[in-house]
């Protein structure tokens, strides 16, 4: 039910950003703002993997590690990578070492190889059209969407992995693709 509520610094923002330090620059700097890029969406994609089941805190303080271990998102370099790789990925004690979601990411870097569209234009075509109503509370916001179901269907058809509807969803919340910064956020003021 929590509404937006100032944190420590008197800044009024959705309550889990006002949780960690960690969290309030992702939610003031990153989360909702509008994002492209195939590197930059295909990270995105693989972090929100990663973090099913988990917390996004979890991955968040991991970033930087899972650059390195997967040579900056870029898709062309993940989608070659062999067995080798996942072995090495799989003691790298910096990421989080699940052998589905490291195979998924690789599998799904070889899946943007095959688009017959670009990855940016592919996924933004799930964003919904026209104004949406805005969230007052944080149980306003939906975990699925039509959208996001329809976005995990066409992913999946088109060989990626590990993309259900929730981690659609969540992608296209942490990509400006939808904004669900609540009512009384200064995010969504800023807007």
């Amino acid at each position: 039910m929590t509404a937006a509520l100032p944190g420590a610094d008197g800044v009024r923002r959705c309550p889990w950003g006002n949780t960690t330090e960690d969290y309030a620059a992702y939610h003031d700097e990153e989360w909702g703002v509008e994002l492209h890029g195939e590197a930059a969406l295909y990270e995105r994609l693989s972090l929100e993997a990663f973090q099913s089941g988990l917390s996004w805190l979890t991955i968040l303080r991991k970033r930087e590690a899972f650059r390195r271990a997967f040579a900056g998102f870029e898709p062309k370099k993940v989608a070659e990578f062999g067995p080798e790789d996942v072995e090495r990925l799989m003691d790298d004690a910096a990421i989080v070492r699940n052998r589905a979601k490291i195979d998924a990411t690789i599998r799904n870097a070889q899946a943007i190889a095959d688009l017959d569209v670009p990855l940016d234009d592919l996924l933004w075509s799930f964003a919904p059209k026209g104004r949406r109503r805005r969230p007052k509370l944080l149980s306003d916001v939906p975990a699925v969407t039509d959208e996001s179901k329809a976005m995990a269907k066409a992913l999946k058809k088109r060989g990626f992995a590990f993309v259900g509807p929730t981690t659609a969803y969540a992608l296209m919340q942490a990509t400006g693709m939808v904004d669900d910064h609540l009512s009384g956020c200064w995010r969504a003021s800023a807007r």
